[in-house]
């Protein structure tokens, strides 16, 4: 598959307009706004309904993005689990998953990760011109690759780079530090999350925002919703970029 690179006028485009999907960040996090443990594993944090609600948001997204920390310490499929949410996707003559991508600088994501095993769809591979070019190419035979920045992948112009591909709805599933960056941004528009009702700790263990954070000027949000379910919440928020 053929590597996209970014021209000046298209990278000044997306500086003057800003053009880019829907983004909306999901993440399930304890009591105390953890995302995983200090060895940065996942742990169960919620229970079905919210994995059924999960599932329902990646059904009715274009794309999923996760970062390369998340597919190196989870290696999670991105799949839709429900068969009635594919076969809902393959009437509307989608592919029965959204659209997987991964956003990795320096083009780490290994070859037998389960997004390239499990369920059928595209995958992209974004990185940065100090990926190594040997890597890349071995990627570009199981996934599309778009190169956006130089020494990391320049957000603003991989949005750019989705949406003209026709993804409109792009849903994140962490980890941390892509959300930093994107919420740094102001490429983010809802976030929802899922408090659940334990306390996992830690100083170094990941929540749902890191990098390295606001000093003023903080993110504002704005309540969407708040409702119980199972043990734990689930707060959506609108970001007023």
């Amino acid at each position: 598959m053929n590597n996209i690179r970014l021209s000046k006028d298209r990278e000044e485009t997306v500086r003057e307009n800003l053009i880019r999907p829907f983004v909306f960040i999901n993440a399930a996090m304890s009591a105390d706004g953890k995302i995983a443990t200090i060895e940065r594993r996942q742990t169960r944090i919620s229970g079905k309904l919210d994995f059924d609600r999960v599932d329902e948001l990646r059904a009715t997204s274009d794309a999923i993005m996760v970062g390369i920390g998340t597919v190196l310490s989870d290696n999670p499929s991105l799949t839709v689990k429900s068969a009635q949410s594919r076969e809902m996707r393959r009437d509307k003559g989608l592919d029965e998953n959204p659209i997987r991508i991964v956003v990795d600088n320096l083009a780490r994501t290994p070859l037998d990760a389960d997004i390239f095993i499990k369920g059928a769809g595209r995958k992209i591979i974004a990185v940065s011109e100090c990926a190594p070019q040997e890597k890349m190419k071995e990627l570009s035979w199981v996934a599309e690759m778009i190169v956006a920045g130089e020494k990391s992948v320049d957000l603003e112009k991989l949005l750019f780079e989705l949406k003209t591909r026709g993804i409109d709805r792009l849903m994140v599933e962490g980890g941390a530090t892509l959300n930093w960056g994107l919420i740094s941004a102001g490429l983010v528009d809802e976030i929802y999350t899922f408090i659940g009702n334990i306390i996992i700790g830690g100083r170094t263990a990941p929540t749902l925002v890191d990098g390295e954070g606001f000093t003023g000027g903080f993110c504002g949000l704005e309540l969407i919703s708040c409702g119980k379910t199972e043990d734990g919440i689930i707060v959506r928020w609108k970001v007023m970029n």
